[in-house]
C-alpha cells in the first residue's frame, strides 16, 4: 500500500454547479488545493492542474468567493472537464489514508445513475488514481461521486471502463445548494474494492 497515488479531480458537472473547494489529505495534512492562491475572478484551468487528454472540454472554471471561502466554480453544458494534479511522493496510504474535500452542487443531471453506462452522469466527481503500466488497462481508480439516483454507499464498477470503481458519497437533490464536507479513508476503500 506504499504505492504513490495521484488525486484526480474529475469535474464533470452541469450548468451552474459549484464545487470542489478543497482537497486535503489528513494525518500529516497534505494540502492538495484550497484555491486561496488564486484571485477571485480567475478564469480557466487553474495553474498547476493538468488538462484531460481526450474530447473538447470547455474548462468553464472561475475562482469565486462563496460563503466566505475561495472556491472553484464550474459550469458544464453537455461535456465534461477533467483536471488532474499529480501528488506522487507526497502521499503514502499508510501515513495519510484520509482524503477530505468540500463540494456544493446546485443542480443534478436528470436521470443520472452511476450504476448504468447509459445514464452514468454525475454532478460532481473526485477520483483517486493508482497508475500502473499500461495505464489504460491496469490502473486502479476510485471515483467518489454525487449521483442523482444511486443510494449513498453504493459501490459499483463503471460500465464504461474496467479501471474505475464508483463510491456514491452523496445522492439526490436534498442537499443541493449546501456545502458538504466528505472524509474518506482511501486505504480502506482501496482494500474493499
Amino acid at each position: 500500500m506504499s504505492r504513490s497515488i495521484r488525486w484526480v479531480a474529475e469535474l464533470a458537472i452541469l450548468t451552474w454547479v459549484l464545487g470542489l473547494v478543497a482537497l486535503a489529505v489528513a494525518a500529516e495534512g497534505v494540502l492538495v488545493e484550497d484555491w486561496s492562491a488564486y484571485p477571485a475572478g480567475t478564469r480557466g484551468r487553474p495553474a498547476g492542474w493538468q488538462r484531460q487528454s481526450w474530447g473538447s472540454p470547455a474548462y468553464d472554471f472561475t475562482i469565486v468567493e462563496d460563503d466566505g471561502r475561495r472556491v472553484l466554480h464550474l459550469k458544464s453544458h453537455d461535456e465534461n472537464s477533467t483536471i488532474t494534479k499529480d501528488i506522487k511522493g507526497k502521499v503514502n496510504l499508510q501515513d495519510t489514508p484520509i482524503l477530505e474535500w468540500s463540494w456544493k452542487a446546485v443542480t443534478l443531471p436528470a436521470g443520472g445513475d452511476v450504476r448504468h453506462g447509459a445514464t452514468d452522469d454525475e454532478v460532481l466527481q473526485v477520483y483517486v488514481d493508482w497508475p500502473r503500466f499500461p495505464e489504460a488497462v491496469r490502473s486502479r481508480i476510485i471515483g467518489y461521486v454525487w449521483d442523482d439516483t444511486a443510494p449513498v454507499g453504493t459501490i459499483v464498477k463503471s460500465e464504461k471502463t474496467g479501471t474505475v470503481t464508483y463510491v456514491v458519497v452523496r445522492s439526490g437533490p436534498a442537499e443541493l445548494g449546501q456545502w458538504r464536507t466528505e472524509r474518506r479513508n482511501v486505504r480502506e476503500d482501496f482494500e474493499k474494492i
